[in-house]
């Protein structure tokens, strides 16, 4: 052991360092330069005892690593691909790098990156990088787009889990069967269960419907159709609770679900022709079921196109729609039929879900699109909707 080695301290020298490494400290607060004398004894000790053999090179190393960053020399070799996660910090950077072999340490990456200015732009995705790259050299190849690996695909506001589906397998090739059979669970996509709990006493029916959050991802490289709806899922309940939508409305709508305020979301993200009219439009929807309209029913062929699409028809419009069509009595999303229906019928934005978390006040029963931008204008009578449908013929627009 150092302490049974005479390195030239004289005994009175010696019992002074005993007493520092012990604790003790000079009336003046002082550690007679202990740490800085301390280290260097021990370096000094170690390269004495350099010829004994490779566990004191060994004990060395391990010094040295703590005061000097473990680090790659250089832009390294070969290539990898690196995944980084949404959501992911520096640090989180840094543990799949060092993981992938990337850079030598956690340390070497974050210093680095602290270094350069433009590390704050680094993005999630993937990457192609290489194998034992200095901390700097992969700080610099990630700000480098050609090394991103871009894989993306915007899925537009309002459109429903079938045709989400086809637009997912369009770009992955990963067959259209595999998204369906991965959203037969929502939960296992990460949906919490008590999403699907309902205010108004009808049954849950547990569908994706709704959570497939519209937006631009990045698909990683050998993605599953299970990984990819689990991105989606992920990036509506970030969303969502950024907005607080959950807590808002359970405080604010009266009794109404946070379920049956997503399905009013979808039903305004499907009627609203302009996105100024969102907020109305749910506003609508719960006056027509929660208020003292005539049926306390929907009464929009939205919901009947949703379920011509639920099982393999075209969609109609309107006036294209017979009368069993509008009046199925086997179809669940009747729009006469009391009440709510029974999940979303297609995946809302970000504003939708604005307008039905916290829509305009208004006695609105009925609208009707009025100009070519898609405006509607609101009534509260029949009387009104007749007059505002006559504007609406006399402008060309129905």
């Amino acid at each position: 052991m150092i302490d049974d080695l005479d390195l030239g301290f004289d005994e009175a020298e010696r019992g002074e360092k005993g007493r520092h490494r012990r604790g003790f400290r000079n009336r003046k607060g002082g550690s007679g330069g202990g740490r800085g004398k301390t280290f260097l004894a021990l370096l000094m000790a170690l390269l004495l005892l350099g010829g004994i053999g490779g566990g004191a090179f060994y004990g060395f190393d391990r010094i040295q690593n703590y005061f000097v960053t473990p680090d790659y020399d250089g832009s390294g070799s070969g290539e990898i691909t690196v995944e980084i996660k949404n959501g992911a910090l520096l640090a989180d950077m840094a543990d799949a790098l060092v993981a992938a072999g990337v850079v030598k340490s956690q340390k070497a990456f974050i210093e680095a990156a602290d270094a350069n200015s433009r590390s704050k732009n680094i993005q999630p995705g993937t990457y192609k990088l290489r194998k034992q790259m200095s901390g700097a050299n992969a700080v610099t190849a990630m700000l480098d787009l050609k090394n991103k690996i871009v894989n993306g695909l915007t899925i537009p506001e309002g459109r429903t889990s079938f045709n989400i589906y086809k637009l997912l397998s369009d770009k992955t090739k990963i067959p259209v069967k595999d998204f369906q059979a991965a959203a037969k669970d929502p939960e296992a996509l990460g949906v919490p269960d008590w999403w699907f709990k309902r205010a108004d006493g009808k049954k849950s029916v547990k569908s994706v419907e709704g959570f497939l959050f519209p937006d631009t991802y990045e698909i990683p490289p050998k993605s599953t159709a299970e990984s990819v709806l689990k991105l989606m899922v992920n990036r509506f309940l970030s969303v969502t609770g950024e907005m607080k939508f959950a807590d808002r409305v359970q405080e604010e709508r009266g009794g109404v679900s946070p379920y049956e305020a997503l399905i009013v979301a979808s039903l305004a993200q499907a009627e609203a022709g302009n996105k100024d009219d969102l907020g109305k439009v749910a506003r609508v929807a719960y006056n027509r079921v929660y208020g003292e309209f005539n049926c306390n029913c929907l009464e929009m062929d939205v919901t009947v196109n949703y379920y011509l699409e639920s099982i393999g028809k075209p969609t109609k419009s309107s006036k294209q729609m017979t009368a069993a069509e509008l009046d199925d009595s086997k179809n669940p999303y009747n729009r006469k039929l009391r009440g709510m229906i029974p999940t979303p019928i297609n995946n809302p934005g970000k504003q939708a879900l604005e307008g039905a978390m916290d829509p305009p006040s208004g006695k609105w029963l009925y609208f009707v699109a009025i100009d070519k931008q898609g405006h509607s204008a609101f009534a509260e009578t029949y009387e009104e909707q007749r007059r505002n449908e006559n504007k609406a013929r006399e402008a060309g627009i129905i």
